[in-house]
């Protein structure tokens, strides 16, 4: 028997120990890998389908939390128009009471009347810092449009074909620019727009006086830069008569019921917010979850499976010594012959 035919029977053994190593070595590399990121499905090459869904759904996540930071702009937005209208309706109710006293004879009207500046004043100033992040939704100044809903994102649809869209809430604008203006086209405090007579502000439109009947176009607040001729700012004096005080009353009335339907709309706004911002929550939680059955990996399994290959590689090791120090040995038995 020549040593080149005992080489072959020999180094068999050898190749079949560094093919097993080899084995166990992409194995456990593999198996440390999943360890230290976690996942199971960490490229494309793991599992495709997977892969796709999870970077997919990692998408969808991030647009998620950019609604989740829309909407909490949009709460303290919509917070502090609402707390605006609160406090207006607060100061409106107050006025309407300082002219109920004024039907009493004995009332010294002039008093009341520097009463009611103050408070009219006072109006103006909550509107007008009813402002957050450079947002006010209580004042309407040039270059707005009163029809113009204000709108934000509140939520991430996709679609069956995989189309992307943004669901908006929104808090509704007069209904139409054309024809006369009504109580219910009011949808801000006060109009200060120079293009008209500020009939889109609940306290700067004469609309109130007129559905009321009153024999003068009473308005609480003038408007800063629109038409106000014609229009009378509700006052006392010593000379005011009980009709005018009732046409006054009558007006300030409409205009609290107004100011609590806006109050109202607000008010929906928030629960809406609030609400879309839970189930957005919940929503990237769930989403984060089900990623996670797909490509995570089970760390307890994986750590138990690294222990089993890394014993494994510590035998093919030896094996591999063994079958090495064999083939050297019947190597040196040949070249002693």
């Amino acid at each position: 028997m020549s040593i080149f035919s005992t080489f072959i029977r020999v180094s068999p053994s050898v190749n079949s120990a560094l093919e097993v190593l080899r084995d166990t070595q992409a194995k456990l590399g593999n198996a440390e890998r999943q360890m230290s990121s976690g996942l199971r499905v960490q490229t494309v090459k793991d599992d495709a389908t997977y892969w796709k869904i999870s970077t997919l759904t990692h998408t969808d996540i991030g647009a998620i939390s950019a609604v989740q930071d829309a909407l909490g702009l949009a709460a303290s937005t919509v917070s502090t128009a609402s707390t605006g209208v609160s406090s207006a309706i607060d100061v409106v109710t107050e006025i309407r009471t300082k002219l109920v006293s004024a039907y009493e004879t004995s009332v010294d009207k002039t008093k009341l009347n520097d009463e009611i500046t103050e408070l009219k004043q006072q109006l103006r100033s909550t509107a007008e810092s009813a402002t957050f992040n450079g947002v006010n939704w209580t004042v309407l100044r040039n270059g707005a449009d009163p029809t113009a809903p204000h709108e934000i994102p509140g939520a991430l649809i996709r679609g069956s074909n995989g189309t992307v869209t943004i669901g908006m809430l929104n808090y509704a604008g007069a209904s139409s620019t054309t024809g006369p203006i009504t109580s219910r086209d009011a949808r801000y405090l006060i109009d200060d727009q120079s293009s008209g007579t500020g009939g889109y502000g609940v306290l700067t439109s004469t609309a109130f006086a007129t559905e009321a009947g009153s024999g003068k176009n009473y308005v609480l607040l003038g408007s800063k830069n629109g038409n106000t001729s014609g229009q009378v700012e509700i006052s006392l004096d010593a000379n005011t008569t009980r009709g005018a005080i009732v046409d006054m009353v009558n007006t300030v009335t409409a205009m609290l019921n107004q100011l609590k339907t806006i109050g109202s709309a607000f008010g929906s706004l928030e629960s809406r917010i609030d609400l879309q911002t839970e189930f957005a929550k919940n929503l990237s939680d769930s989403l984060t979850s089900g990623i996670g059955k797909l490509v995570d990996a089970d760390m307890e399994q994986q750590s138990s499976k690294v222990l089993a290959l890394q014993t494994q590689q510590q035998l093919g090791l030896q094996s591999l010594a063994i079958a090495n120090a064999s083939y050297n040995t019947v190597l040196q038995l040949f070249q002693n012959l």
